[in-house]
């Protein structure tokens, strides 16, 4: 009888080795995170063209809205005298906060569709009502008798202006005055409407306005807290709310039917005065040059809430795909300790193929989940997945016993991650001990295992 050749032997020794089919597992696992990490991207990209369908509804009805102001502007002029002592002349204008706002509003939301994708709007009719008191030239920078009161300017921000849906007309005491577009300073914001309100010089009395707001948006709603005492209250029949901002509600109630809060903030809560010249009311970053693109919503003191989709189908795939490498990895050690404890031997092709099979899960969830609910999307997803792998490792098998089993682990895996992906604040707790597990199941089944080399038959 010959002695086997060298390749005989090194091909004995490939086909044997627990430590080479280890090795060769583990490649396979890191060559499957390329595709997916592709389905990351994937979604990502689905994700990016239903915001792009979201914003090109929204510049047309009307993009998130803050509601800034009022404020009273008056400007001023001034001499001084440069560091060469020439004179100069200084323009500007001081500006004056409310000692009261008051907010009521109602959102009326709906739903509308750009191809497969849901766009949320909502239309806001807010009543706003406050008054100036003690408009205290004494608190500012300026001398006095620099202030054009004769040339006072009402301003209020609204950051886009193509969601006013009708004309603002502002009652102040026992006059009536129509806003005009644009705003004359851009010290506080840039975007709004104005009117010219001449106030007495040295003027010191109550000024008390009132007007009411019937504006178009989508996706979320702000406010700024410039009264010494700034009170919203919102409701709305959308059930899905977030607070967001510098401030939460002080009361909130969500329920089937919508939502109502209620928010009060003091000029104590901020970090700028009552009244001030240029631009002293700050960003959020502090970023000079904030005031000519978006002022409004990069105040450090914006509050108010989004509207949110009861269900974002993109977030919970993409939490889904996060798991991606713990199926791979357990579905091939399931083969693998196939392979070790029953004598069985494949071809790292078939690793490859139920590999690819896993990966497809995601894309089949992704593309189910943007028409149905994620839920049943997960489902049909999962059932055809499972049938084809099962039916697979049937015939890579041979065994009906152990392809029930493959069937059983792959089942109760798709099941434990479903129920991960419903929780919230436990889902780590409940990941955690899962894997623990799944280890200590892995631990226990490879306790008399002998890692540096099988018994063969002779």
């Amino acid at each position: 009888m010959t002695n086997p050749s060298f390749f005989d032997r090194l091909n004995n020794w490939a086909r044997n080795s627990v430590t080479l089919k280890l090795l060769t597992v583990g490649l396979l696992v890191l060559i499957l995170l390329i595709p997916a990490s592709m389905v990351n991207s994937l979604i990502m990209e689905r994700e990016s063209i239903r915001d792009n369908a979201v914003e090109e509804v929204s510049a047309k009805w009307g993009g998130p809205q803050t509601v800034a102001g009022p404020v009273l502007s008056v400007p001023y002029e001034r001499v001084l005298t440069n560091s060469e002592g020439k004179p100069v002349t200084e323009r500007g204008y001081a500006h004056f906060l409310p000692d009261t706002l008051a907010v009521e509003g109602e959102l009326l939301p709906q739903k509308r569709y750009r191809g497969i994708y849901v766009v949320v709007l909502y239309n806001a009719q807010l009543a706003v009502r406050g008054h100036f008191s003690g408009l205290r030239a004494d608190a500012l920078s300026v001398p006095e008798e620099s202030l054009q009161w004769e040339e006072a300017i009402f301003t209020i921000g609204i950051s886009d202006m193509k969601g006013v849906e009708a004309a603002i007309a502002v009652q102040f005491n026992d006059t009536t005055l129509q806003l005009g577009p644009g705003t004359v300073t851009n010290n506080i914001y840039s975007s709004g409407a104005s009117v010219p309100f001449p106030l007495p010089r040295g003027a010191d009395s109550n000024i008390s306005f009132a007007y009411d707001l019937n504006l178009n948006g989508s996706t979320d709603l702000h406010f700024t807290p410039f009264g010494k005492t700034t009170t919203v209250q919102l409701s709305s029949t959308w059930t899905a709310p977030s607070f967001e901002g510098a401030f939460l509600p002080d009361e909130r109630v969500v329920s089937d039917s919508g939502f109502t809060a209620d928010w009060q903030v003091l000029q104590l809560n901020r970090n700028y005065p009552q009244q001030g010249v240029g631009r002293f009311v700050q960003s959020n970053d502090q970023d000079p040059t904030y005031y000519g693109t978006d002022p409004v919503r990069r105040m450090a003191s914006t509050f108010g809430l989004k509207l949110l989709l009861p269900i974002d189908e993109y977030q919970k795939t993409m939490r889904s795909a996060k798991y991606a490498i713990y199926f791979i990895l357990l579905t091939f050690l399931t083969f693998f300790f196939i392979e070790i404890l029953n004598r069985k031997r494949l071809h790292p092709i078939q690793y490859l193929l139920v590999g690819a099979g896993i990966v497809l899960f995601y894309i089949l969830l992704l593309s189910f989940s943007e028409h149905l609910s994620f839920d049943t999307a997960y489902w049909i997803a999962c059932t055809a997945i499972l049938l084809l792998i099962t039916v697979y490792s049937y015939f890579m098998l041979r065994n009906r016993k152990l392809t029930v089993m493959v069937f059983g682990i792959l089942a109760i895996l798709y099941g434990f991650f479903y129920s991960i992906l419903q929780l919230q604040d436990y889902a780590l707790l409940m990941g955690s001990l899962g894997l623990l597990l799944i280890l200590a199941v892995i631990m226990y089944l490879t306790r008399n295992v002998d890692w540096y080399g099988l018994k063969r038959e002779e």
